[in-house]
């Protein structure tokens, strides 16, 4: 299997659709068999990926170049502010506030305030995004999802600056 495999706009959609949903897969995994409770951060993040593996999925499908761009783009921007929010949640890990900072749990927000309140909060996090539950080589689960938006973030930076290199050399020719 060739490399340049990986750089061909379906198949790049498809793989980032699979990570994507191997990662959504893990952290299941992480929540129903290990007991872990996601954080409020945490679900952000799980938002962010479903919304780029159904951008993704959707390129997989739409094979039209103005639209896999639009997919991209979107992608992009999600796996930015995915990155942004476990940036965050590893911040507060390596430096924890002295009073919890980070408001209430989800359900708790959801249940006593209405919608409108309770999203701003969601944002916020809850008292148990500083607390580092799971470690895999001395990284926590918001350092290791940090690590998967960059990835995720780069690799589709690298398809369009693939794909307008190649536009670029169409229309020379």
């Amino acid at each position: 299997m060739s490399f340049d495999l990986f750089f061909k706009p379906r198949v790049a959609s498809a793989f980032v659709f699979i990570a994507c949903t191997s990662l959504l897969a893990f952290g299941l995994y992480l929540q129903e068999s290990l007991g872990l409770e996601p954080c409020p951060m945490c679900i952000v993040q799980r938002y962010a990926l479903i919304l780029i593996a159904i951008c993704a999925g959707l390129g997989w499908f739409i094979n039209r170049p103005r639209v896999l761009l639009g997919f991209s783009v979107t992608a992009q921007c999600l796996a930015a502010f995915g990155a942004f929010v476990a940036a965050r949640q590893s911040w507060l890990q390596w430096f924890p506030p002295e009073t919890l900072s980070c408001g209430r749990d989800l359900y708790g927000m959801i249940e006593n305030f209405p919608l409108k309140r309770a999203i701003p909060m969601i944002f916020k996090g809850s008292g148990d995004c500083t607390v580092v539950d799971w470690t895999f080589l001395g990284g926590s689960i918001a350092n290791w999802s940090y690590i998967c938006f960059i990835l995720i973030l780069t690799y589709i930076a690298i398809l369009q600056i693939k794909a307008y290199k190649n536009s670029s050399n169409i229309t020379a020719n």
